[in-house]
């Protein structure tokens, strides 16, 4: 199987970058339809609007529907049409870009995406997850192209709520290490090969970007300020973490997540933070050595990411309830089987068992 390694065509950070957009979109096409939520349009229409005076392209706002339905992806795609456009701008959140991406796709054209939040590494990826009208999950639309451009204005990422970042840690938290049980086993990835040098190391920046800049970020961020950590933080939670998934592959952490979902309690929980939970589930299903453990947990417990069921929301945990969630994370096509020994519904409940009583005892508890 050939290496792989896939990316954004053009990746941008930084403060003030959304006054810039007009002009990023000149390269692209003549008339761009911008998907935002009519929150977001009330927050920042007038600096869209700004960039894209003077420029010889033109505009269209359309208020996402509110879901990343088949339904919603059509009506989007009738409205290209209608409006002329040659360009899709998805600018907000993991729904709104997935949307566009998806429109993109079917009407072959390029796509701008700009995350208003940093809480995932789904920006970069050639993947959109499509639901039903009502939310509920219906299948993985794999993409034959990543994203032509992903611009993120971190001063507008850093007036978004401390958690939604600190979920993106969550998410990145797990690339490393899904990245090393990928390349041990031998498992393919999301790019259709296998992981290259360069991927793999950029997962071990992200990882090391965490450790490093993490907690320095989660303060400056309570404090409303924008520093330098904040800037590195939101380059791992989207670039390092999301070249690194994509390219090196998925294992436990995200397997775990999955199998979380069948618990209702945990609904309410953002996608990093069950991720953050399944990394510690992942690590202690390879045994990893007591003071590398104490560390991650450590760091989850510093920067507000949950350690025990508890914290996820599960007040009343039963054996029956943990191994159902090892039955959904160990099905049959999910990511778990791609780490690099095998594992079953009993070793997987009882990493779970243990993961959260290492949470307890780390919280003092």
């Amino acid at each position: 199987m050939a290496k792989i390694i896939i990316s954004p065509g053009k990746y941008v950070q930084g403060s003030g970058e959304m006054k810039k957009l007009g002009e990023y979109a000149l390269t692209y096409g003549k008339k761009a339809l911008i998907l935002i939520s009519e929150g977001g349009k009330k927050r920042i229409a007038s600096v869209i609007e700004e960039s894209f005076s003077d420029k010889e392209i033109d505009f269209e706002f359309v208020i996402f529907n509110g879901e990343c339905s088949k339904n919603e992806i059509e009506r989007l795609r009738v409205k290209m049409k209608e409006l002329e456009c040659d360009l899709v701008i998805g600018i907000g959140g993991g729904k709104i870009f997935d949307t566009a991406k998806a429109v993109a796709y079917y009407e072959k054209t390029p796509v701008i995406i700009c995350p208003t939040i940093a809480s995932t590494d789904a920006p970069c990826s050639a993947l959109s997850v499509i639901y039903t009208d009502d939310g509920v999950f219906e299948e993985y639309l794999f993409l034959t192209a990543n994203p032509n451009l992903v611009l993120m204005d971190t001063d507008i990422i850093a007036k978004s709520p401390v958690r939604l970042t600190v979920a993106g840690m969550g998410d990145a938290l797990a690339t490393y290490f899904e990245a090393r049980a990928c390349v041990r086993s031998g498992a393919g990835t999301c790019a259709g090969g296998m992981s290259t040098e360069a991927a793999y190391a950029l997962a071990k920046l992200c990882f090391d970007t965490l450790m490093d800049e993490g907690v320095k970020a989660k303060v400056a961020l309570d404090a409303g300020a924008c520093t330098t950590a904040v800037e590195k933080i939101i380059e791992a939670n989207t670039l390092l973490s999301g070249i690194g998934f994509e390219s090196c592959g998925l294992a436990g952490a995200h397997a775990i997540h999955n199998g979380l979902t069948v618990l209702s309690e945990c609904h309410h929980m953002y996608h990093g933070e069950k991720v953050a939970f399944g990394t510690i589930v992942q690590l202690v299903l390879e045994n990893i050595p007591a003071e590398e453990l104490e560390e991650i947990i450590d760091f989850c417990i510093e920067v507000g990411l949950p350690v025990t069921l508890k914290e996820l929301g599960v007040t009343d945990v039963t054996d029956e309830k943990i191994m159902a969630v090892a039955k959904a994370a160990c099905a049959e096509n999910d990511t778990l089987h791609n780490m690099p020994f095998k594992v079953t519904e009993e070793s997987v409940a009882a990493a779970i068992k243990a993961a959260d009583a290492y949470g307890h005892y780390f919280l003092g508890e």
